[in-house]
């Protein structure tokens, strides 16, 4: 009983590191994904801005041949 003490201590010390790390691993996690939707939503933008030149260009190439 009196070993049991410790081995109890160094098991509960390790659960509560191991949740810490999993919580951070978590919050890492939500940040990446954070991440990944504004580099989606700057990805987004700069192609409709590149479509809106590229129709543009078409219609500037239209009014030269008429």
């Amino acid at each position: 009983m009196v070993c049991s003490i410790p081995i109890l201590g160094i098991i509960t010390d390790h659960l509560r590191s191991s949740a810490n790390i999993k919580g951070k691993f978590i919050q890492d996690q939500l940040e990446l994904e954070k991440m990944k939707h504004q580099n989606y939503l700057l990805e987004t933008e700069k192609l409709k801005l590149e479509l809106e030149r590229m129709q543009l260009e078409s219609s500037k190439e239209e009014v030269f041949k008429v």
